[in-house]
């Protein structure tokens, strides 16, 4: 029994956890709910806590140089203290809402649910279930006005984000866009988009890079300083007029 016991604390015929998902695609702010299978292994076992971490990666820029990190979104107590017996299974049901800055699962960016036991004096098992995140409604009409635009969407990444001044999370996500027809084209050289999404309304933090035209604008380019930083917050209501909206706000910045 000892020698189970030790084996155990290095994960060796140790209890087990698998996270089965109702499905696999959400939406931002939706309700994720699901079950926890636990299944004892060699030996009792007493776990102090049973999680889920909401996690995903970013790219961080130090010297040059970029990396990819990971942040806990968010974390949740599926389960208090329990014991779990030799070849035992216990099935946990859970249900949280994903926050509404959850990255959506577009580019490179990428989004899962972590399962975690607790286990004191042990290697604690976990299991990995990735997730399907589509943007929000009101991102959802964002998207489809800057395409009625003209706009075509080249890059979705998520970046640590200093200067945005982000509210909870190192990071945020942006949507690059080129021009590829309409208005636009040749006038501007890229959109970029972040979201910062709320329950009935969203803030845009735009930036839009003007095309360069002549000396001046050649200058200006060369020195940054053909990028501004718009900011603007719309409503469910303004979906029917957005795509208007939006070619106002770029034009009057342009």
């Amino acid at each position: 029994m000892l020698f189970k016991k030790l084996l155990s604390s290095i994960g060796i015929g140790a209890a087990t956890v698998d996270t089965k998902l109702a499905k696999a695609q959400y939406v931002q702010g939706e309700t994720v709910e699901g079950i926890v299978d636990i299944r004892g292994g060699n030996v009792e076992q007493h776990i102090d806590e049973i999680y889920l971490a909401l996690v995903t990666t970013y790219i961080r820029e130090i010297d040059d140089k970029k990396y990819e990190e990971k942040a806990v979104l968010a974390r949740y107590k599926v389960s208090d203290s329990l014991t779990i017996g030799p070849n035992d299974t216990k099935t946990i049901p859970f249900q949280f809402a994903l926050p509404y800055d959850v990255p959506v699962t577009l580019g490179t960016s990428k989004v899962w649910l972590q399962t975690g036991l607790d286990i004191k004096m042990a290697l604690d098992p976990q299991d990995r279930d990735y997730l399907t995140i589509e943007p929000h409604p009101l991102v959802t009409a964002f998207l489809k006005a800057a395409e009625q635009l003209g706009f075509r969407l080249r890059h979705v990444q998520c970046e640590q984000a200093p200067r945005y001044g982000q509210r909870r999370l190192p990071f945020v996500q942006e949507f690059e866009f080129k021009p590829a027809s309409g208005a636009f084209k040749g006038r501007l050289d890229e959109l970029e988009a972040i979201f910062f999404v709320s329950e009935r309304s969203v803030d845009v933090l735009l930036e839009i890079d003007r095309k360069a035209r002549g000396l001046s604008g050649l200058f200006a380019e060369a020195l940054d300083m053909d990028e501004t930083f718009v900011r603007f917050t719309y409503s469910a209501g303004d979906i029917p007029t957005l795509p208007q909206l939006l070619a106002d706000v770029i034009k009057k910045y342009s």
